[in-house]
C-alpha cells in the first residue's frame, strides 16, 4: 500500500473517530455526564508536594484522562474534536500504517492516572486502535489524594482540602488505614479542625484536673477520629442511615449529626450521646422517599451510584 493510500485510510479514520464524539458528546449533555479532558491545571488543586522523573515507563493507555494543553481538542476517550487538526492525527496514524516506530509521548503521572504534556495525537490513535499501552516518559507529582478518572474540579479542590488536612493533622501517619475522609462540597475541613481542637481543650482539662502533662496533638487527633468520628460512622452502618442521604459522604453526615447532637443537648439539658443524635437526625431529616428515588435515578444517570446499592 502507497504513502497515499495510507493517508487516504487514515482520513477517513479520523472523519469516523469525529463523528464518534459528536455521538459521544450527545450522550454526554443527555445522562449529564462531562464528556471533556481534565486540563492539568486542576491538579494544582490536590497541592502536589513536588515531582520526580520516572523515565521510560509503558503505561495503560485508559489511564490517561487529561492534558496539559489540549484538552480541548479532544473529548474523554481521546476522539478528536477539531477539524482543522486532522492532518496532525492523519499524519501519525500514517506512520502507524506504514509501520514507522513512533516516539515515546511525554505525562505526568497523578496518583495513577496520566496528563499529556506531548504526544496527544499518538495517544488519541492509539486510543482509537484499541491499544491497550504506550511508552511514555513520566513526571511522577507528589499527591497526598490521588484523583478519580470521573473528578469533576470541585472533587480536585474538596481532596486538595483533603491533602492539606492530613498535613495538618497527620492522620495519615497516626492511623495509616483510617477511613477516607470525604466531603461534597469544599470549605468543611476547618471545622474537623475545630473538633480536633476542642477535644484537645477538653482533654487537657481531664489531665490537669489529675495531675498529668497536656495533651499533644497527635494524641487528639487519635481520640478525635476513635471516639467522636469513627462513633458516628459506625452508627451511619448500624442504623442504615447512608441510604437515606443519597449522593452524600460519612463526612457530610458527621458534621450534620454533631450539629444536631448539640442542638439536642440543648434542648435536653444533658448530653443525648452519638447513636441517639444519629437515629434523631435519620428520622427527622431525611428527604422524602420521593426525593431520595429522584436523586438516586441522578445519580445512576451520572454514574456516581451502584445500582444495586
Amino acid at each position: 500500500m502507497s504513502a497515499n493510500q495510507h493517508r487516504n485510510t487514515a482520513r477517513g479514520e479520523v472523519e469516523r473517530a469525529r463523528f464518534m464524539s459528536d455521538i459521544r458528546d450527545m450522550v454526554a449533555i443527555l445522562r449529564r455526564q462531562p464528556n471533556e479532558l481534565l486540563p492539568f491545571d486542576w491538579v494544582k488543586h490536590l497541592a502536589p508536594d513536588g515531582e520526580h522523573q520516572l523515565g521510560i515507563q509503558t503505561i495503560p493507555v485508559d489511564h490517561i484522562i487529561g492534558s496539559v494543553d489540549r484538552y480541548r481538542e479532544f473529548d474523554r476517550h481521546y476522539l478528536p474534536k477539531e477539524s482543522h487538526l486532522d492532518e496532525r492525527w492523519i499524519g501519525v496514524r500514517s506512520a502507524q500504517l506504514q509501520g514507522k516506530e513512533l516516539p515515546p509521548i511525554q505525562v505526568y503521572k497523578v496518583g495513577d492516572l496520566y496528563f499529556v504534556k506531548d504526544g496527544n495525537h499518538r495517544v488519541s490513535v492509539a486510543r482509537r486502535q484499541g491499544q491497550m499501552y504506550i511508552d511514555a516518559h513520566v513526571i511522577e507529582l507528589n499527591v497526598v489524594v490521588p484523583p478519580d478518572e470521573n473528578d469533576t474540579l470541585k472533587d480536585l479542590i474538596i481532596k486538595g482540602e483533603y491533602a492539606q488536612f492530613l498535613k495538618a493533622t497527620n492522620l495519615d501517619r497516626i492511623l495509616p488505614h483510617h477511613r477516607q475522609i470525604l466531603f461534597t462540597t469544599p470549605g468543611r475541613y476547618e471545622k474537623l479542625l475545630e473538633h480536633i481542637r476542642t477535644r484537645q481543650y477538653f482533654l487537657d482539662q481531664k489531665r490537669f484536673q489529675e495531675g498529668r502533662e497536656p495533651v499533644t496533638w497527635e494524641e487528639a487527633v487519635e481520640s478525635w477520629y476513635c471516639r467522636l468520628y469513627l462513633r458516628i460512622v459506625e452508627n451511619l452502618e448500624l442504623h442504615n442511615v447512608m441510604f437515606r442521604f443519597p449522593g452524600r459522604t460519612e463526612a457530610d453526615l458527621y458534621l450534620w449529626i454533631m450539629d444536631h447532637r448539640y442542638f439536642l443537648t440543648q434542648k435536653y439539658g444533658h448530653d443525648v450521646g452519638s447513636e441517639e443524635a444519629t437515629k434523631d437526625f435519620r428520622a427527622h431529616y431525611a428527604p422524602p422517599l420521593y426525593k431520595r428515588i429522584g436523586q438516586r435515578v441522578q445519580l445512576m444517570l451520572k454514574g456516581k451510584l451502584d445500582p444495586a446499592m
